[in-house]
């Protein structure tokens, strides 16, 4: 994967724009962690390394097909802890995610190598979900003006240095970041074996059937919507004219309501995950 080479420079102006754990909650939508979830898994995924690291993954406790509502639980915690925790608790929740981790790295007969430690991994992961951030933000809401986006790129770093990600390898800004983006997108390829893994997700096999027979339609076409062209090719989707008016409309009906909330219901679940690890951290109770 090609790496980011530019380290960004300090900047007095870009630090009068710098974002806080509070001030980041106005960005922070819940309703977009519930649409773009699927397809930003699909879109981790796709590297390889990351891909093959879910598929021979021997902790069960962490497998989205065994334990659906778990890992809801676990992902979302990371997004509110890494945007929104203090340094504190983005530390324990490191400490608790890198346990889970430790078993996550390539076997003997594995195709490719990897390590669930590798900051490179985990740039690609966190690049991921903040391009998703961005994507279903200026689809809702609009595109922000070019401050505030730098701003919430910069501080959206923490989504990978949360973990093992250096803060040199996150490219220098937007600028550098989205051509960074597309030309590593464009060159993953989803394997047979993951593409039908990502069917089952999508197809939400893992649920009880009367969830499964009520919302898989629905969910394969908000993925589809979602998905990068060079994406929806490789899990072999159609996706038409018609499909995207169709979909540029709920969108915007989502928002208008969204929008019309007060701040705290906007934020969940993400208000009530970040409520949650608070309340383990005191009990000591398990995080992940």
């Amino acid at each position: 994967m090609t790496t980011p080479l530019r380290i960004a420079e300090p900047d007095p102006d870009r630090a009068e724009q710098a974002l806080t754990p509070d001030s980041v909650q106005q960005y922070m939508d819940g309703i977009a962690a519930f649409l773009g979830g699927t397809a930003n898994v699909i879109m981790q995924l796709s590297l390889r390394p990351v891909g093959r690291g879910v598929l021979e993954s021997t902790v069960d406790s962490g497998k989205v097909t065994l334990h659906p509502v778990k890992r809801l639980r676990t992902t979302l915690t990371y997004i509110a802890v890494a945007m929104m925790g203090s340094d504190e608790e983005r530390a324990a929740y490191r400490a608790a995610v890198n346990h889970s981790h430790r078993p996550v790295h390539s076997g003997p007969q594995s195709p490719v190598k990897y390590n669930a430690f590798d900051p490179k991994l985990q740039l690609w992961v966190a690049a991921t979900i903040y391009w998703g951030i961005d994507d279903l933000y200026t689809r809702m809401h609009g595109p922000l003006d070019p401050a505030t986006a730098e701003a919430l790129y910069q501080y959206s770093a923490r989504l990978g240095t949360t973990l093992q990600m250096r803060q040199e390898l996150w490219p220098a800004d937007r600028a550098e970041f989205f051509p960074w983006w597309e030309e590593n997108l464009a060159q993953y390829r989803i394997e047979p074996a993951l593409r039908e893994y990502f069917d089952g997700i999508i197809d939400l096999e893992m649920m009880p059937p009367p969830i499964r027979f009520t919302f898989a339609k629905l969910q394969r076409f908000i993925v589809a919507g979602l998905l990068p062209q060079h994406v929806r090719d490789e899990m072999r989707m159609t996706w038409t004219d018609r499909d995207q008016r169709r979909f540029d409309r709920m969108l915007r009906g989502i928002s208008v309501v969204h929008t019309r909330l007060p701040k705290q219901a906007r934020m969940f679940p993400l208000n009530i995950y970040l409520f949650d690890l608070r309340r383990r951290l005191r009990l000591g109770k398990p995080l992940v």
